[in-house]
């Protein structure tokens, strides 16, 4: 039945377009948002790192596992 789909009527066909206009819209509004929100966070994230933290030279996990307790 491959070969066959369904007519879609001319009104059908206008509102299917009106909604995909909208839905475009809304997304793409929503995208700008998160885009924006996401960005300010990794600003904020940016400026803490370079504030207190620092590269560690050592290959030391630097983790709060006490040497000799290594799993």
């Amino acid at each position: 039945m491959s070969e066959f789909k369904l007519k879609t009527p001319k009104q059908a066909q206008a509102v299917a377009d009106v909604y995909h206009k909208v839905e475009d819209t809304v997304v793409g509004a929503y995208k700008k948002v998160e885009d924006t929100v996401v960005g300010g966070y990794k600003a904020v994230e940016r400026k803490f790192v370079d504030t207190f933290l620092e590269k560690a030279e050592d290959k030391d996990d630097g983790g709060d596992t006490p040497a000799g307790e290594k799993e």
